[in-house]
């Protein structure tokens, strides 16, 4: 029996990690008939699936600034709506320079004021729509699919504009299409751009969060199957022993390390700081007579040079373990993982005693691996933005989803570390991290390809 043909629509490379390095190509090909729609510049050929590359897609001219608008004009309604400061912390500053950028901005503050309900956000949906079919990108994936004639479209990413013309050539040929929520706090910040005939969350809170802030999409829209984001952590092929990860990074075999996750200069601009401040931590430690080390993980898309002063002070009590990802641009979407950065990852997590961050999901990684997460919670002295707090990024709605506040341990200052690091360095992760991540994604958390693919073939 002929299989069924899925299109496993790839805008760009974040779905790369749940998508292509996963399980996932493994478990659907036993049933369908997989090509990759591949808008990265990695040749997944070279991983011996089937794939067919976009042919330089161009957007309408006029699409980009209608998205923006689209955002900003969702924020102003939840904001309305909810009563709730919150969504103005999602808004990016424009850039200002030169006349091109003015009048852009000048046409989103438009559109914000005046489609800032659901039903001009619908509008400007179909405006969108409307200008993509007139594209000869939209014609083009029209022909790919008329001549490929799969039987559905998986798109990998909601967030991506350059995933709408596909998406419509699909429905207008009649091919059902779903799209996958790529994040966890992918919903509050109005990032559904495209539009499917069916949607794929994380979990049941997801759903209620997608119904809620998307209440033209129907609650049999939906499917729950978890993501694959957590599966490569149960993947026993990717363990290393002790010795081999410490030889291949050039740890102490006789040292335990603390794991140090980075982020992003937007999400933490003083990241550099509070990294120093737990080197220091465990420099004092290490004199009362423990044989600590750290572990600094950088935040994948962040390719500054802004710790280097810190590493080099530091070089004695810091190891930097670098994500396998590679530069191919400017923007952090250009940034992307390579198929090492899983083994990179799972193994940091697994030889490490615990993690601290601020506000990552890694409380989740490190939750698989029943190993403690800190979450830093003060400001640093002379910060480089002043109304940077972490209190902006802690009111997140996405952290309103943390059952208890025990979930995490709380740094509140960075004399707490040397006191905290002690006390856990031997522990489990509570009760209530394991709590807030069966409430963030369907369990158990290495069965969601298995999901996805069970959902496609229902709705096939």
């Amino acid at each position: 029996m002929k299989k069924k043909k899925v299109f496993v629509l790839l805008p760009d490379g974040v779905g790369l990690r749940n998508f292509a390095y996963s399980k996932f190509y493994e478990i659907g090909k036993q049933f369908y008939d997989i090509s990759f729609w591949n808008n990265t510049p990695f040749n997944l050929s070279d991983l011996n699936y089937k794939e067919i590359k976009f042919n330089k897609p161009v957007i309408h001219s006029l699409t980009d600034v209608l998205k923006n608008g689209l955002i900003q004009a969702s924020l102003t309604k939840n904001k309305k709506e909810e009563q709730d400061a919150v969504y103005d912390t999602y808004r990016f500053p424009a850039s200002k320079k030169g006349l091109k950028n003015r009048i852009k901005n000048s046409i989103v503050t438009f559109l914000n004021s005046s489609f800032s309900n659901q039903k001009g956000i619908l509008k400007l949906r179909n405006l969108i729509n409307s200008l993509e079919r007139k594209t000869t990108y939209y014609k083009n994936c029209k022909a790919t699919l008329e001549k490929e004639k799969p039987d559905f479209i998986f798109c990998t990413n909601q967030r991506p504009i350059i995933a709408v013309a596909p998406l419509l050539a699909a429905k207008d040929l009649n091919i059902h299409t779903a799209t996958f929520i790529f994040s966890w706090d992918n919903l509050p910040k109005a990032t559904m751009v495209v539009q499917t005939d069916y949607y794929f969350v994380w979990s049941e809170h997801m759903k209620n969060e997608l119904m809620h802030y998307h209440p033209e999409i129907n609650s049999n829209q939906i499917l729950i199957t978890g993501t694959p984001q957590f599966e490569a952590h149960f993947d026993q092929n990717l363990y290393q022993e002790k010795e081999v990860f410490f030889n291949e990074n050039k740890l102490d075999s006789n040292k335990k390390y603390i794991c140090y996750s980075g982020d992003d200069i937007t999400t933490c601009p003083d990241d550099e700081k509070y990294l120093r401040d737990v080197a220091l931590a465990v420099k004092a430690l290490n004199k009362k007579g423990h044989n600590l080390g750290l572990i600094f993980r950088r935040c994948p898309v962040d390719f500054s040079t802004r710790y280097d002063a810190v590493l080099q002070e530091f070089k004695d009590v810091i190891v930097p373990v670098n994500p396998a990802w590679i530069k191919i641009g400017e923007g952090w979407n250009t940034v992307l993982p390579t198929i090492k950065d899983n083994q990179v990852l799972i193994n940091t997590i697994k030889h490490s005693e615990l993690v601290i961050n601020l506000g990552s999901s890694m409380v989740f990684d490190f939750a698989v691996f029943n190993k403690p997460c800190f979450y830093i919670n003060y400001d640093v002295p002379n910060k480089l933005i002043f109304d940077w707090s972490v209190k902006k990024i802690y009111n997140f709605v996405h952290f309103r989803s943390m059952p208890n506040k025990n979930a995490v341990v709380w740094v509140n200052s960075p004399s707490n570390y040397e006191k905290l690091i002690e006390e856990n360095l031997n522990k489990n992760c509570s009760e209530d991290a394991f709590k807030w991540f069966e409430k963030i994604t369907e369990q158990p958390a290495d069965k969601a390809s298995e999901r996805i693919w069970n959902a496609i073939n229902t709705l096939i």
